[in-house]
């Protein structure tokens, strides 16, 4: 069976089903993607299982990428990066505008895999689909409307300093399981809007929908080898990627001990360019004067999206002692009320991610929290990776729970009694990727926000993004930033040309 042919046309529900119905006993295998052909593989090539997060039933075959397949994809990419990074930024931004098209026109289909390969919801898939075409939108017009610096130096041969800027080369482009479509696309566009090209790997976990981008890509009618996808595991793939000396850039997304590793091993290579996003351990702090009837919702919006599994989510809950029984007995009712599985919060990922958050809820338990909501789940998961939401109290600062990311449907609250204990609070901690501050007082916002170790701070709102804004953290969650001018800083080099005026 031909693989994309028959997922491309699995578009609905009924004919997703009737697919895995078929293939339930011999899942589909989805290949690597290498000058804009996928790759056959062999009948004895190495695969891995990739399952479904609801069922717990084996849902795609994936390669598990050798070292040669992934050096055959970054040679594509380099025979690819000298005509690509020649390319006039209008064709450039042409294309890059087709792609986002044409993620838009297959919205729906995409969002459908998305949430069957995840397990999110399906409106939280839709939402996130809907970011991946703005990722290709809004870097196909940033690249028409650049800026640079020039300045002029006075004196007896006047001189004209000028920047320039030149693609970095080939980048290998790594991301995560959480937001599989969406991050991945925020890696490739602006690689390629800014004249790189790319070999990405996407996680072995979830890897349907960046199987699909393949196809956009062909259909969209990219330069061959410009973009091409590898499948597999990291520590064989992604290893190969990171340390290729034809990659001269990685943009990672992902766990805090891959990023070290990524560190390690391109110590030596002085100018490839490192992007990497971490974790996340968010606070959010809720003080003395808001409107419990609008605090509430979002705190669980930020606690609870896509079952936690999100880098940004607000884990950490701070709230001032005197609203504190206030906002337990409203926050308890309305998680009960709006969170449930199977309706509105889908599964965790895998079986290996349903066992990592059990873990951290026993050493709650042995740790003698309160469950508010939620209890430490079986230990073999029965039907797929279920976990319901879990509010915690009565755990000490120290405690694993707190500092550790968890990943999950999981949110701790304490208390606090002053503004400086609440900073003080929010920053005892390994990482600083975002926090939420919600008050009324827009003195505090500022006061409070600007002093949180935090790379995304939110106000009275929380998963707000403007793409030309940075985006990153600070302490362990990781270096570098994207975004608008801080991708362009990722994927080129600079360089100040001096031209006297005359000679």
């Amino acid at each position: 069976m031909d693989t994309i042919a028959a997922l491309w046309n699995a578009n609905t529900p009924e004919a997703a089903d009737a697919l895995l119905q078929r293939t339930n006993t011999q899942p589909l295998r989805i290949q690597n993607f290498v000058d804009n052909e996928f790759q056959q593989l062999s009948p004895s090539a190495t695969c891995m299982d990739s399952y479904n997060p609801r069922t717990g039933k084996p849902l795609i075959q994936v390669p598990c990428s050798s070292h040669a397949d992934v050096h055959e994809a970054v040679d594509a990419a380099a025979r690819a990066f000298p005509s690509w990074s020649q390319t006039p930024r209008r064709e450039r931004s042409r294309l890059l505008q087709k792609v986002a098209d044409l993620i838009e026109e297959n919205k729906l289909m995409l969002a459908l895999w998305e949430s069957i390969d995840q397990g999110k919801t399906i409106s939280r898939a839709i939402a996130e689909i809907e970011r991946a075409a703005s990722n290709f939108s809004y870097f196909a017009q940033f690249i028409l409307s650049e800026e640079g610096t020039v300045r002029y130096v006075d004196g007896e041969s006047p001189i004209m300093a000028y920047e320039h800027r030149s693609p970095v080369g080939v980048f290998g482009l790594i991301t995560p399981w959480n937001m599989p479509l969406y991050l991945l696309t925020w890696k490739i566009a602006p690689c390629l809007a800014f004249g790189c090209v790319a070999v990405a790997k996407p996680s072995e976990v979830t890897s349907v929908t960046a199987f699909l981008l393949c196809e956009i890509f062909r259909q969209a009618k990219l330069p061959p080898g410009v973009i091409n996808m590898v499948f597999g595991k990291g520590a064989s793939a992604g290893s190969a990627l990171v340390n290729s000396p034809k990659v001269r850039g990685i943009s990672f997304t992902g766990g805090l001990s891959t990023g070290i590793r990524i560190r390690q091993d391109t110590a030596a290579d002085i100018g490839k360019h490192i992007s990497l996003e971490l974790g996340g351990k968010n606070p959010n702090l809720i003080f003395e004067d808001v409107d419990m009837s609008k605090a509430v919702p979002l705190a669980a919006r930020a606690a609870f999206e896509n079952s936690g599994q999100i880098c940004l989510c607000g884990s950490r809950i701070y709230i001032h002692r005197s609203r504190y029984e206030e906002f337990i007995t409203a926050f308890v009712d309305y998680v009960k009320q709006s969170y449930r599985c199977g309706e509105t919060l889908g599964p965790v990922v895998s079986k290996e991610h349903y066992s990592k958050i059990r873990a951290y809820l026993a050493l709650a338990q042995r740790d003698s929290a309160t469950f508010h909501l939620g209890s430490v789940p079986e230990k073999d998961p029965q039907g797929g990776y279920w976990i319901s939401p879990v509010i915690l109290t009565g755990l000490s600062q120290e405690s694993q729970v707190i500092q550790e990311e968890i990943f999950g449907p999981v949110v701790t609250v304490s208390m606090f009694d002053t503004e400086e204990e609440a900073i003080a609070l929010a920053n005892d901690n390994a990482n600083g990727l975002a926090a939420v501050v919600m008050t009324n007082d827009v003195s505090r916002m500022r006061r409070v926000g600007e002093r949180i170790d935090a790379g995304l701070v939110w106000a009275n709102c929380w998963l707000v993004r403007e793409l030309g804004t940075s985006f990153g953290g600070m302490k362990a969650s990781g270096v570098g930033r994207e975004g608008g001018l801080q991708s362009r800083d990722v994927f080129t080099n600079l360089r100040t040309v001096h031209v006297p005026s005359r000679w």
